[in-house]
């Protein structure tokens, strides 16, 4: 990510206004690093030049599908290779949904007049085109596309830069020894409420039984360019290391509480997290304004303490994976249920008192407030779309 952040995109309309408004007549602003403008926390755009996880694999399929990201309608289809293409959601013949269109081929085809456009944005093809008249020349914004580890990743920003970045990595997605649950989050709150909650481990008093871990104290904090890093001791009220262990997922008495290190990881612009040996929780963010968020929420449990598991045939330990896959996602839902709850009183309440600043006594989230702040200023770039 060294280099990328020269470049990067901020993204926010107000942004641009109030950059545009400044005096670029002087020379010394003109010289100095450029930073976020003093704008709230809560309206801060991203920065662009990351991916970010837009869908499900399983999502798209045979028809076209309209995602947003950050302001910018987007159509997601596949090719005949069943390649992921990502082209902005616009025909720009009358300005309508490409998403409610066909797949021809190739091609993406608009619902209203059967307009075609080829991978790249290019139209190709008008039905009623006359011997004299020519293709229209209007081209489309192509996105930079990835589809790896069960999700379609998007880069938005300078599809130069795309390259040099690569999407989070969630291993764990097709590895055997780890059985995975997903859920996805819908929250009508700005995203840096939901990294803040997800980065605070003291609220576990609001799920009660539901948490995995208790007692937690920040012992170390690490905050980087792009990527801050809290470790908290804390307890586990699990231990997955015999095939009866996971019934503790849904038998309560069955738990006792023991140390277990929890290390949760805020990379730009998607949160990780592990608690011991046993869990990996991702979230991987999709932000689609000011007021609205989607993410995906992934939890695994790790078989790796299993005696022997890598000398079980391979066709058993598909069969186990398979057979428990979301099997914790009731369990992520009723989490999910009560964070939003919050999160969005959290965005009423900004929306009715701006100025109002509540004292932070976590400083990971201080942490990560600033990380938010950098990312967001870290360049010039138009806001695509």
């Amino acid at each position: 990510m060294d280099g990328l952040g020269r470049e990067a995109a901020v993204t926010t309309l107000k942004q641009l206004d109030l950059r545009n408004s400044q005096d670029s007549s002087a020379s010394d602003e003109a010289a100095a690093p450029k930073l976020a403008p003093k704008l709230s926390l809560r309206e801060l755009g991203i920065n662009l030049n990351h991916w970010y996880a837009v869908a499900q694999s399983a999502e798209l399929r045979d028809k076209p599908l309209a995602v947003t990201l950050w302001h910018q309608p987007i159509v997601l289809y596949r090719d005949r290779a069943s390649n992921p293409i990502a082209l902005e959601d616009r025909c720009p013949h009358r300005q309508v949904r490409l998403s409610a269109g066909t797949v021809a081929g190739d091609n993406l085809m608009c619902a209203y007049h059967g307009w075609q456009f080829a991978p790249d944005g290019a139209c190709v093809h008008v039905p009623y085109l006359e011997p004299q008249q020519k293709l229209p020349t209007c081209t489309l914004r192509r996105y930079p596309v990835r589809e790896q580890d069960g999700f379609i990743w998007l880069f938005p920003g300078d599809a130069a830069l795309a390259e040099q970045v690569a999407p989070l990595g969630v291993p764990e997605w097709e590895h055997l020894n780890f059985i995975g649950s997903l859920t996805t989050i819908d929250v009508q709150a700005h995203y840096s409420f939901l990294i803040e909650n997800l980065m605070d481990m003291y609220h576990g008093h609001l799920h009660g039984g539901a948490q995995v871990w208790a007692n937690p104290v920040l012992a170390e904090l690490e905050a980087g360019e792009a990527r801050v890093h809290a470790r908290y001791d804390a307890e586990s009220y699990y231990r997955i290391d015999k095939i009866w262990s996971v019934s503790q997922l849904l038998i309560p008495a069955l738990r006792r509480l023991h140390p277990e290190p929890l290390d949760v990881y805020y990379h730009y612009p998607h949160w990780r997290s592990t608690l011991g040996n046993d869990f990996v929780i991702y979230c991987l963010f999709c932000p689609l304004s000011e007021t609205h968020t989607r993410a995906y929420l992934l939890h695994f449990t790790s078989l790796e303490r299993f005696p022997k598991l890598h000398k079980t045939p391979l066709a058993v330990r598909r069969f186990v994976k398979r057979s428990f896959t979301n099997s914790a996602s009731f369990l992520l839902r009723r989490l999910v249920r009560e964070d939003v709850l919050m999160l969005e009183q959290e965005q009423q309440a900004f929306a009715a008192n701006p100025t109002y600043r509540g004292p932070e006594l976590n400083r990971a989230l201080t942490a990560v407030q600033q990380l938010i702040r950098r990312q967001a200023g870290m360049g010039d770039g138009e806001m695509g779309g």
